[in-house]
């Protein structure tokens, strides 16, 4: 399974965020940020909070890539 968030970097870019502004926005540990910079899975929770801020529904942050 193979997930992406470039979505929400494009999105924080386009609101003129900076993911330091996204993380402290949405009480995101630092730790998740480095998971999320990495494409890796992080809670649904987290998400729901990153969504809020942005103002936007999980697909418009993350995309789901089938593994060939």
């Amino acid at each position: 399974m193979a997930i992406s968030y470039n979505k929400m970097w494009k999105l924080l870019v386009d609101k003129k965020m900076s993911k330091a502004d996204l993380r402290k926005a949405a009480n995101i540990a630092p730790n998740t940020m480095t998971k999320l910079r990495r494409d890796e899975p992080v809670n649904l929770a987290i998400l729901c909070r990153a969504c809020e801020v942005l103002e936007c529904d999980f697909g418009d942050i993350m995309e789901y890539i089938p593994e060939a």
